[in-house]
């Protein structure tokens, strides 16, 4: 049954601002960002920490992030190495800034941006699967719980799963079989990386940086 994500948590809408790509091709690019309710953008010192993880498994990899928003974790891996990417934003300004983007970085062949709820677009029959998959929800929708076990037909078996929550929250439920990587915890949320459950996997990505 296809359900609807509320929309992102937050009476009052932040002030249009901007997100730097950090690393890869397009390091140091200034993204401008709408101001929308609710809006959080994965910080700076959190995406370098999470592609410092995820480095190895990077190159060629194909990426799912969905909750897109600003559009800072999954063009920040395209930048660093993933062969392509699906970015899914229900929010009609969020996602016209998404596809400006990727025009601009002249990355349409990389990069699909999908205008619409994510939770419905993951009862949709899976057209591909990923490789590593950003799950950063709207935290005051409490999502990760019908999240969680609906991304996992989007996905290899043995793929590599951010999860963002917030800080003082117990972590979210996850599928079976799945298993912490690393986590970061900061004032405001809780970063963490898992992996899947496949055959042959190895619970750790050689040459990254320690957690600090």
């Amino acid at each position: 049954m296809s359900r609807r994500a509320p929309a992102r948590g937050g009476a009052a809408a932040h002030a249009p601002g901007s997100v730097r790509i950090i690393g890869g091709r397009w390091r140091g690019t200034r993204l401008p960002v709408p101001g929308r309710p609710g809006l959080r953008p994965t910080s700076d010192r959190v995406r370098e920490t999470l592609f410092n993880w995820l480095m190895p498994a990077l190159p060629g990899a194909r990426v799912l992030d969905l909750f897109a928003g600003s559009g800072a974790l999954g063009l920040e891996a395209v930048s660093r190495g993933a062969a392509q990417a699906t970015l899914v934003e229900r929010d009609p300004a969020l996602a016209a800034a998404l596809d400006a983007h990727v025009q601009r970085l002249g990355a349409r062949e990389r990069v699909r941006v999908v205008n619409e709820d994510a939770l419905r677009w993951l009862d949709a029959p899976p057209d591909g699967l990923a490789t590593i998959a950003f799950v950063d929800p709207p935290f005051a929708a409490g999502l990760w719980e019908v999240v969680l076990p609906a991304l996992v037909p989007r996905l290899e078996a043995d793929a590599w799963v951010y999860v963002e929550s917030p800080a003082a929250a117990p972590p979210p439920p996850l599928p079976a079989g799945w298993r912490l990587h690393r986590e970061l915890r900061t004032a405001q949320s809780r970063a963490a990386l898992y992996r899947g459950p496949g055959m042959g996997r190895t619970d750790t990505l050689d040459g990254t940086r320690p957690a600090p």
